[in-house]
């Protein structure tokens, strides 16, 4: 890769809704416009989906696109299309913590009584566990009924209070979204995880550009982390006009 005209400025830039729509892919009007600013700064991608869907995204062959490509939040981690790290939560918090927490759940959800319960409660992601008490096999209508008993009784909300005193000592951290599941995954791997890889003597400044900046969205920590400078975009077209304003005038 050929060096940029300001090497030590780096942007990162969020996926869904500052580069792409919402699972949309890059246009090529928008990719167009990513390769001219890496010739100006240092460019990288920090997105919280894998990197396959990321590759679906953005293109294959993403990695080589530019300097830095963080998929999982920085779990999988690429510098100049070469593999830095690939972490894991079973290799984070090795396999006798993870039956811990397999075993607990399996017996916690026995005991919870709901009208309808399927399969897959416990769905193992290489970044975390995702729980659903009614489990993930159900249909559109057991979910939408799952959603009324669980506002109704808390289920999600107790359950992850008792996991939160049962595994104190693990640093987890709990996160209820969707209708019917929540996620379980250790502390800190939010978007700022990437930041490790970036040495503070390499670059003067670093931009962070996302569209969930709000307490509780997912780029909301990196946004308001004290090495990085964040903005809110609404588009890729923003992030764009941003950008040139920025960086290119």
């Amino acid at each position: 890769m050929t060096p940029p005209t300001n090497p030590k400025i780096l942007a990162l830039f969020d996926v869904d809704g500052t580069l792409t729509i919402p699972r949309g892919e890059i246009t090529p009007a928008m990719l167009t416009f990513m390769k001219s600013l890496s010739t100006k700064i240092t460019v990288g991608i920090v997105g919280g989906s894998d990197l396959p869907k990321q590759e679906e995204q953005l293109g294959s062959g993403v990695v080589d696109l530019f300097p830095y490509n963080f998929s999982q939040n920085g779990l999988v981690a690429y510098k100049d299309g070469e593999l830095m790290e690939m972490q894991t939560i079973s290799k984070f918090l090795g396999e006798d913590n993870l039956k811990r927490i397999v075993n607990w759940v399996m017996k916690y959800l026995a005991e919870v009584d709901i009208p309808v319960k399927r399969g897959t409660f416990i769905e193992f992601r290489s970044g975390m566990l995702n729980i659903s008490p009614i489990g993930r096999n159900c249909s559109r209508e057991e979910r939408n009924d799952y959603e009324k008993v669980d506002l109704e009784r808390n289920i999600r909300k107790n359950m992850v209070e008792a996991m939160k005193k049962e595994f104190a000592d693990l640093n987890l951290t709990y996160s209820i979204g969707g209708q019917i599941s929540f996620d379980v995954f250790p502390t800190g791997w939010d978007k700022t995880y990437c930041l490790k890889f970036l040495k503070e003597e390499d670059f003067d400044e670093i931009h962070f550009f996302g569209d969930k900046t709000f307490e509780g969205g997912n780029d909301y920590e990196i946004f308001t982390s004290d090495r990085t400078i964040g903005h809110t975009v609404t588009s890729p077209e923003d992030t764009m006009e941003q950008c040139t304003k920025l960086f290119m005038s």
